[in-house]
């Protein structure tokens, strides 16, 4: 049975009495494993499974411990637990009392609150200041709803209090907005969680026991609609060491004040971590000492055998510390899905996972697309291969789809043109072709296979006399194309711009910042944000276009400071695209933020960039984050490993001309020496 599967401290809580019940599960200590038999133990003593909530942060963890707890009960026992996310629970409740209402992603939301807000007309009322946009309001109204229980308003201005004189337009939409939804029984998430908890208030569901996962991460809202529950009996497991997710609304007091607010509660403490060994753990405890100590603890060590010292890597330039991070990756025994490279910000995969490909070693990014696979980096890389390879049909088809009306079949016939003018140069058939006729594309007619001569047919060159070309590009041969449109030719005039503009060029940071400047690029920009905008109504959000070619362009300056240490672009090209073919995409090494590596465990663990402002992250510190959670971040970084822990720093970074000190959880883990001295 589960129960004896349990260490001392882990079935002391297990069998803990009905009450109020505090599991304090510090890193590695066996959560999971207390909480099945917690509810084994509670199926034992007679407590109906219907009357047994299970509340997690994710459907995937109730659905691994409800697998657990079927391999020694009955399906017929486990099926009545109640278990899921706060909000897939609250959903089932909801629709079977409402079956009329529908959820509602917040896209569409957000196209509904917009639709209000423009409504209001500002310019008119002459203020001296700027009105927050639509998309930040409804975030904030968001946010607000996980946050707090005042009033709107009062939560608002005590964080703006200059917009005091916008607060009654701002409440107004927020009322509009909330009787449209109630007109057409439109819920929110936060709706699912507040409907709930309404319903509550005035009726009950009863339970024996609620048993809450990640309680460090419940926000205000969810803390409420626990507190609304009123079960006989609470069993709440998280660990305020790892609660790091403030900036979405999680409340630590939730579990910091527990014992204040739940009169006569029990609090125990999972301490003998089975994951880290004796030297990680002391790093880990060294540093996580120095935020507040809510309930006592300390991590002790339940592995024995050898062990390896945590070491700290110094190098003197930024990219060179993502460059020996992967040689020290390459020489490591340890296997690829065992090591994990962990960063505060996303931006610092990038340097390690281009170094990965140029040794050819395979890595994964957990959530979201690889940089590499980004569709603004693969264009530019398509556009710079050409130059190495100027054969490579697949990348000029990949870069010529972006004109519009141009497919992948007419991209090729585009390309067999151009090494035919060229004979056999694809640059010199752009920029400078010797043979002026069209290429016979389908030497094999064949009326059966649907083969026909396009091209027997040459396109009046007078069509395009409208558009306003230079005149080596009016006279190119490839304007005689029959299939050749004005969108075309448009896309194809900046291409030969371009391929112009880098004829001389040799270093890879030259010819990549030309192709980033380019109408070339600008127009693919333009076109991916306007994908990327595009409601579900077929509007275009302008607001989030406007973000997502910040956020393209924000790649597009990583890609080139990827370049500058590079002279060769061959080589470049090799490490940013050909190595990466060859990697297998479910494996190899992990590319993870802290947050995404929360839960998980790895044999070998670097964690890279620590530098202060990088990590601790001080831009985010000044927008309302802490020290005290940035070493938190740190602790949960860190707790990932199980035998070997890497930390590492530069000193510079060359390209945006910047020195580094390191981060003053460095120093609190005692790898330097002294106190941190830089500025707080």
């Amino acid at each position: 049975m589960p129960l004896s599967r349990l260490n001392e401290e882990q079935l002391s809580a297990a069998k803990a009495p009905l009450g109020h019940n505090l599991i304090i599960a510090s890193a590695g200590t066996g959560k999971t494993s207390t909480i099945v038999g917690r509810i084994a133990h509670l199926l034992q003593n007679g407590v109906e499974p219907s009357k047994i909530l299970l509340l997690t942060f994710t459907n995937k963890a109730s659905g691994e411990m409800i697998a657990r707890l079927g391999e020694f009960f009955p399906n017929a026992i486990v099926s009545n637990i109640e278990s899921g996310t706060f909000h897939a629970v609250s959903y089932r409740w909801l629709k079977e009392r409402y079956p009329k209402i529908t959820l509602k992603q917040p896209g569409e939301l957000k196209t509904l609150f917009r639709s209000i807000y423009e409504k209001r007309n500002f310019k008119r009322m002459a203020l001296d200041i700027e009105p927050y946009s639509s998309m930040f309001l409804y975030d904030m109204y968001s946010l607000y709803q996980n946050a707090s229980l005042d009033g709107f308003d009062v939560w608002f201005l005590d964080r703006y209090p200059e917009h005091e004189l916008l607060m009654d337009i701002y409440m107004h939409i927020i009322e509009e907005f909330e009787e449209v939804k109630r007109e057409y029984g439109f819920v929110s998430f936060n709706d699912l969680l507040l409907w709930t908890k309404s319903y509550l208030e005035s009726d009950t569901i009863p339970f024996d026991e609620v048993l809450v996962d990640e309680y460090q991460d419940t926000n205000t809202l969810q803390g409420s609609l626990i507190d609304t529950l009123n079960p006989k009996s609470l069993f709440c497991v998280g660990d305020y060491d790892q609660s790091i997710y403030a900036f979405n609304g999680a409340n630590i007091e939730n579990i910091g004040t527990f014992s204040k607010r739940y009169s006569g509660a029990n609090v125990f403490t999972l301490k003998t971590n089975y994951r880290s060994t004796a030297p990680i753990l002391s790093l880990a405890n060294r540093v996580i000492e120095r935020n507040e100590r809510i309930y006592p603890k300390k991590l002790e060590v339940g592995r024995v055998g050898k062990s390896h010292p945590p070491r700290l890597l110094v190098y003197e330039e930024l990219f060179d510390q993502y460059q020996s991070i992967s040689r020290e990756i390459k020489g490591s025994h340890t296997p690829n899905d065992q090591i994990a490279t962990i960063f505060r910000n996303n931006a610092s995969a990038d340097g390690i996972e281009a170094s990965l490909r140029e040794m050819g070693i395979p890595c994964k990014r957990k959530g979201g697309t690889s940089f590499f696979e980004a569709k603004e980096v693969k264009f530019l890389l398509d556009l710079i291969s050409l130059l190495v390879n100027p054969k490579d049909m697949m990348a000029f088809i990949h870069v010529f789809e972006y004109a519009k009306g141009i497919g992948s079949a007419l991209s090729k016939e585009f390309f067999q043109c151009f090494i035919h003018f060229g004979e056999g140069d694809l640059a010199r058939g752009v920029l400078s072709p010797t043979i002026y006729t069209l290429p016979k594309l389908n030497p094999n007619k064949n009326v059966q296979l649907g083969l026909f001569d396009d091209d027997m047919e040459i396109g009046s060159i007078s069509r395009f006399a409208q558009i306003d070309l230079d005149e080596k590009i009016r006279s190119h041969p490839i304007l005689k194309h029959p299939r050749l449109s004005q969108e075309g030719l448009l896309f194809f005039r900046e291409f030969y711009l371009y391929m112009r503009s880098v004829k001389q060029s040799k270093m890879p940071s030259t010819i990549l910042q030309k192709a980033i400047s380019s109408k070339l690029y600008e127009g693919v920009v333009d076109q991916l944000s306007t994908q990327r905008a595009k409601l579900k109504s077929g509007e275009i959000d302008e607001e989030k276009k406007s973000l997502s070619k910040e956020r393209i362009n924000r790649k597009a300056k990583l890609l080139l400071d990827l370049s500058a240490p590079y002279k060769e672009l061959g080589r470049f090209v090799n490490a940013m695209v050909l190595g990466g073919s060859e990697l297998s995409e479910g494996e190899g090494v992990n590319l993870l933020t802290v947050h995404a590596s929360k839960g998980l465990e790895f044999s070998e663990v670097y964690v890279v960039d620590l530098m202060d402002g990088r990590f601790p992250n001080r831009k985010l510190m000044s927008k309302g984050g802490s020290i005290e959670e940035e070493r938190r971040l740190f602790y949960v970084a860190v707790t990932r490993a199980k035998d070997k822990l890497y930390l590492s720093m530069a000193k510079s970074d060359r390209i945006k001309k910047l020195d580094f000190i390191p981060s003053p959880f460095l120093h609190e883990a005692g790898l330097i020496k002294g106190e941190f001295t830089g500025e707080k």
